[in-house]
């Protein structure tokens, strides 16, 4: 007979944890949590930024690439971007060899997104109204992107801090538009297709219900979206943003949600920021229905957090060794990570 209890001995010993959205499993092991750490240590890089830096392409007035100038923009600016990894104007050609090398050609878009014209904010400390316009744009953009007959699927997303890659400090993120539905999307269109086949219901319908009547995972929620560390969470902090009523894209979100996505995203980014007391690197992106033209009735829009802070601000999680020659793996459980943030405060350290 199975456990279901959380608070059993399984859960305080080494196990492993599934993911539904993705078929994938996680090896969890908490009692690690105290072994000592000689590894690398990251610099804070906590200097105050300016609010305009006259060195920053992505501020107001200054130049980019070639001949290019970013416009003294007040609110969002998006622009295609100068470095772009998808082209539209790609020849279509495919190559295959004894069915071992197949290549094929990817048309695409991508957009930069420029948060605010303010160099010195991020979302956490940007005004919950002003995060609200960043979401009419991702609408409009999912739109407007998808609208176009070579565009299967559009990804939103931000690389926020150094740590994750991310060129420029200046509050901004990323949208590439492109033909095919890349791995992960098409994971969890699979997964959320087969139990909706199986079950009736949505997934993600589902999964909110057991979080709201559980507890121990949730994060923050409001009344349109709930923020939990997702059971098989892989990242020490990782988070999953779901909306309660449904809906498949941003675009179909009505004003009220459109809302509450803008307070959820101010009030988790802020609770990360607050954890260490350091501007909270992460990976974020929507996983909204293909652009394909097809009906996807199983897939709920979500949101996905990925930050590497492990220990500190200045300590991070590697995925090194037996994950990437295994399968992902954590020493700290989703339910203590959980209420690690949930604990923490919603006025920004900054302004304490």
């Amino acid at each position: 007979m199975e456990d279901t209890s959380l608070n059993s001995d399984l859960f305080k010993q080494p196990h492993r944890r599934y993911n539904p959205l993705t078929g994938e499993w996680i090896l969890v092991s908490p009692h690690r949590t105290q072994r000592p750490w000689q590894g690398q240590v990251e610099k804070t890089g906590q200097e105050q930024a300016p609010a305009y830096d006259p060195n920053c392409y992505l501020c107001p007035g200054n130049p980019r690439a070639g001949a290019n100038q970013t416009p003294k923009y007040e609110s969002v600016y998006i622009f295609d971007n100068d470095y772009p990894a998808l082209l539209p104007d790609t020849l279509e050609a495919s190559f295959k060899e004894d069915g071992l090398l197949i290549a094929r050609s990817e048309r695409g878009l991508a957009k930069v997104i420029c948060f605010s014209p303010r160099h010195d904010l991020t979302l956490a400390r940007m005004e919950t109204k002003d995060i609200r316009t960043v979401v009419d744009a991702w609408a409009e953009q999912y739109t407007t992107l998808g609208s176009l007959d070579f565009i299967n699927h559009v990804q939103i997303f931000e690389n926020r801090g150094a740590m994750m890659g991310a060129s420029n400090p200046h509050p901004h993120g990323q949208i590439w538009a492109e033909e095919i539905i890349p791995n992960e999307p098409s994971k969890e269109q699979a997964a959320q297709a087969k139990y909706m086949q199986e079950h009736g219901t949505r997934l993600l319908q589902d999964y909110v219900k057991l979080e709201l009547e559980d507890k121990s995972r949730i994060v923050v929620e409001n009344t349109e979206w709930l923020v939990v560390v997702p059971f098989w969470a892989v990242w020490p902090f990782e988070t999953l943003v779901m909306c309660k009523r449904p809906a498949g894209t941003i675009a179909e979100l009505d004003s009220a949600q459109r809302d509450g996505l803008a307070d959820i995203l101010k009030r988790l980014t802020t609770r990360y920021d607050n954890l260490f007391e350091v501007s909270f690197p992460y990976s974020m992106g929507f996983h909204q229905s293909p652009t394909d033209g097809k009906y996807y009735p199983h897939h709920q829009l979500h949101a996905h957090f990925y930050p590497p802070l492990l220990r500190s601000a200045t300590i991070r999680k590697f995925m090194v060794g037996y994950e990437l020659l295994g399968n992902a793996q954590r020493d700290i459980t989703a339910e203590s990570s959980a209420e690690r943030l949930r604990s923490l405060s919603e006025e920004h350290y900054t302004l304490r």
